[in-house]
């Protein structure tokens, strides 16, 4: 039985990737939530450390090297994803100095924005990536960890 037919959650990962005072968004080029904003992330593939899947999916889908600094948490809310339920590491990142390129949009993203974080409200993302940027918010302050059902003030 293939990770796809069993009933199990699917294992993913998503990026903060973070610049100055700014967060990378990508534009969904396919469904689910084809023309919404969501982080760069995917599904993490079988033998592959959940870290080095964060660092292949941001290369596949933004062109960029990151170096993973911290988890952010994890987010597992049957509903997060409308194809099927799927769990989410939720890794803060950046780019490196020494390599320091212009984020191009590849793969199933359809173009790049970068987001300063107070001003996203009025932005539709696809999944609970909102939320997700708005405990990032937080972390920033506190440096909590998160996960789905956490009460939140």
């Amino acid at each position: 039985m293939t990770a796809q037919q069993s009933k199990n959650p699917a294992l993913t990962v998503d990026l903060i990737i973070q610049k100055g005072s700014q967060v990378l968004s990508v534009k969904r080029k396919n469904e689910p939530f084809k023309g919404y904003l969501s982080l760069p992330g995917g599904f993490v593939d079988d033998g592959e450390k959940v870290e080095d899947a964060a660092k292949r999916e941001a290369k596949e889908e933004t062109s960029l090297d990151i170096q993973i600094n911290a988890i952010l948490g994890v987010y597992s809310d049957p509903k997060r994803d409308p194809r099927r339920h799927t769990i989410s590491v939720v890794f803060v990142g950046g780019v490196p100095e020494d390599h320091m390129t212009e984020a191009l949009a590849k793969d199933d993203a359809e173009e790049i924005e970068w987001l300063d974080l107070d001003r996203i409200e009025n932005k539709k993302f696809g999944f609970d990536h909102k939320q997700i940027l708005l405990d990032y918010k937080d972390w920033t302050k506190s440096n909590g960890t998160f996960w789905s059902s956490k009460t939140r003030m």
